[in-house]
Parts: structure tokens; sequence; C-alpha cells
């Protein structure tokens, strides 16, 4: 059994696989001030029942957690060959980015996977704390991209600044006209991010010699994905599938 653990400024996504299939997957809450001993217990819960795991593969946008994990894997899997996804760990995918050191680990396993599952060219959509589109050559290459805040965020900045609006529950609602606060709001999140996730992607689209396709992953891709017309895949697991496919290049015999 192969553990993946994708460590995000929000959640937390792990997952098992046996051989190239997700048997289980949990996501959780991210905690940066949690120790590696309270991080291993937590496996230990999520584990329970399951095989030992073979091998461990895992990325971190969260540098205190990512420094716990390396105590988790040394102290409590020391016989397990981990893989933790940084600068010098193989990936195949050429970065071609000013700064190659600048992109996020999560960013890199994403093109991985994507190019390995549906070619290229490719963009991929996803919906975290930030909402990252991702550009994949059709060789395979990480081009670069664009950032935006992502859904919760914005969410909470509105609550936070306008006295009267509160937060909402994310829904789609009866029409694009709010007939009421919460239904203007619901419409605003929804109707506004599917809008700015169709500007973007055809905007980089237009700077692409052929058509790509377009794939959701993360949380919150459920709720905006039906509502823009330009996505035409959805992978919720796609980190993890990528965490896999690095590991094999690394460690897998």
């Amino acid at each position: 059994m192969l553990l993946t653990i994708d460590v995000g400024n929000t959640n937390t996504v792990i997952g098992c696989f046996d051989g190239p299939d997700l048997a289980e997957s949990w996501r959780i809450k991210t905690d940066a001030r949690a120790t590696a001993d309270e991080i291993a217990l937590l496996l230990r819960g999520l584990l329970e029942g399951q095989v030992m795991p073979d091998g461990i593969a895992s990325c971190s946008t969260v540098p205190a957690v990512l420094h716990e994990l390396r105590g988790v894997f040394e102290r409590y899997y020391a016989d397990v060959p981990a893989v933790i996804v940084e600068p010098g760990v193989k990936t195949g995918v050429p970065i071609l980015y000013d700064n190659p050191r600048e992109v996020g680990a999560d960013r890199i396993v994403n093109a991985l996977a994507a190019h390995t599952l549906y070619g290229g060219p490719a963009i991929v959509v996803d919906f975290g704390t930030s909402t990252n589109f991702d550009v994949v050559s059709e060789r395979g290459e990480f081009l670069g991209g664009a950032l935006a805040p992502g859904i919760e965020i914005s969410v909470d900045a509105l609550a936070a600044r306008a006295a009267r609006l509160l937060k909402v529950e994310l829904v789609r609602p009866r029409s694009v006209i709010g007939k009421s606060t919460v239904e203007a709001l619901q419409s605003g999140i929804i109707f506004g991010f599917a809008g700015q996730i169709d500007g973007l992607v055809r905007r980089i689209s237009a700077e692409l010699d052929q058509p790509p396709v377009v794939i959701a992953t993360g949380g919150l891709a459920p709720l905006v994905m039906d509502e823009a017309e330009t996505i035409t895949e959805h992978e919720p697991d796609l980190t993890l599938i990528g965490l896999r496919l690095v590991f094999e290049r690394n460690l897998a015999d």
C-alpha cells in the first residue's frame, strides 16, 4: 500500500493506493501547529485496519507541517521508503518558470497527473485556498498559470468587511437575479466564480497553440464546475494520483 499525503493551506488530503487504484481517502483540516507525534497519532487512527504502508509520498504548501512530517517519517515509518516532493526530486515535469523554486509542489504534481491522464495541452483548475490555473504543454512542461483568491477566502473577506452580509450556504440559487440577500450572495459566488473560471481559461487558451483539456480538481470544485462552460474533466484525486506517479519515478521497484 502506498500512503499519499497532500498538505494544503486549508485542508490535508490523505489517500491509500493499492497499485494504481485509490482504495481509501480522507480530507481533514490542516493544523500548522500540529506536532509530529500528533500527526502520527492521526495517521494511526485513519489507517487502523489497513495494511502497513510500503511507501509514502507527500507534498506540502505549509512549511511548518512539512517539517513535522519529516519527523513523522523518520520516527514512525523509518523503514518505509518516503518521497517528499521538493527541489531535487524527479517528477519528469520541466518547469518553464522564471524561478522554478517558486512553484508549489502541488502544482507540479498536478501537472504530472494531468498530462499522464489526459495529455496536453491542459489547464488544471485547482479549487483550494486559492484558485490555481496551472498550464501544461503538449510535451508535459509546466508553463506557468494564474493564481486567484479562493472561494472560501472571498466569502470570508466579504462577511468580515460588510456588516450586513453574512456567510451563506454555498448552493446554486434559483436564478442569477437573487430575490433575497442570501440568494444574491449565492449568485455572486457561484456564477461569479464560474465566470472567472471561463474568462481566465479562455484567455489562457488563446495563448496556446491548440485547445486544451480543462481539468477541475480540489475540494471546492463541485461548487461551481457545473456552471463553468470551459471545464471538460473532473478529477478530485488529481494531486494524490500525481504523488503516486512521483513515487513510482523515484522509489518504486
